[in-house]
């Protein structure tokens, strides 16, 4: 549980954090490498004043995950060139004033703003916006039963209801958590719901949480495939997609610690 003042850090911070992925995002073009976009996240971070929140995780040498197309989380920022109609998940965290906070999104990779009017086919391109609209809207639908008085289960709800109402599969091998002093805390927060909602952790005021939403495309089975011991992605080796920002529960109900300028 976090004081006003604690969460007010993380609230800086978390600002700091998103104006970077921001500015990161401006960076994602065919034909750049992931290494390339976490050297520059890298930089922000320490221009920033903080310190990236990945390197402080055992043997993690990266201050970003790079989750190109089918992989789902833990991508580990390479020499890979980023290709039209890519998807990437950014995922980005930051110690800041004693603090982290932690986010990502999943972007397409184009050399326009808008992936509408330039894909191979039409019906490729608006299968992409959906798939990256469904987790957004599922992420957004989590904040929202982030609020005092209920459980984790009903984050864990309303990511599955979305997710899986649209057709594709949350990931049961990887959640959300808690987030502050340390960057994974208590309560573990699942995409998917099963089992009864009153097991499940109740939530309470200043309590600090990374929600995160991760779905496949395909099935929810996920592996480990890389010589690199980071890298999980999709078994059937259909699209991942990664959302996540880090929230406070207060007496005004959730709000959005990771929220950009």
């Amino acid at each position: 549980i976090k004081t006003k003042e604690e969460i007010e850090k993380m609230r800086e911070g978390g600002r700091v954090l998103a104006d970077i992925l921001e500015e990161v995002k401006k960076k994602v073009k065919p034909g750049i490498t992931t290494s390339g976009l976490d050297q520059y996240a890298d930089e922000l971070i320490s221009e920033a004043g903080g310190k990236p929140s990945f390197k402080m995780v055992p043997k993690y040498k990266w201050a970003t995950c790079m989750c190109v197309n089918e992989v789902v989380v833990h991508g580990v920022p390479n020499a890979y060139k980023l290709k039209e109609g890519d998807i990437l998940g950014i995922d980005i965290g930051m110690f800041y004033k004693g603090f982290h906070t932690d986010m990502a999104e999943t972007v397409v990779v184009n050399h326009y703003d808008n992936i509408y009017y330039h894909s191979e086919s039409l019906n490729d391109s608006n299968h992409l916006k959906k798939f990256i609209s469904v987790g957004r809207e599922a992420l957004n639908q989590a904040v929202v039963a982030a609020k005092a008085g209920n459980r984790v289960g009903h984050i864990s709800k309303a990511i599955d209801e979305t997710i899986s109402k649209a057709g594709f599969s949350p990931v049961r091998a990887l959640v959300g958590h808690g987030v502050g002093k340390s960057l994974h805390e208590e309560p573990q927060i699942p995409c998917f719901f099963k089992g009864k909602l009153e097991e499940t952790a109740r939530l309470g005021v200043g309590m600090t949480l990374a929600i995160e939403i991760i779905y496949n495309q395909g099935k929810p089975e996920v592996v480990y495939k890389n010589s690199d011991d980071w890298t999980i992605k999709t078994k059937d080796g259909s699209l991942s997609g990664l959302f996540e920002k880090t929230v406070a529960i207060t007496k005004k109900g959730p709000i959005v610690l990771t929220k950009a300028n």
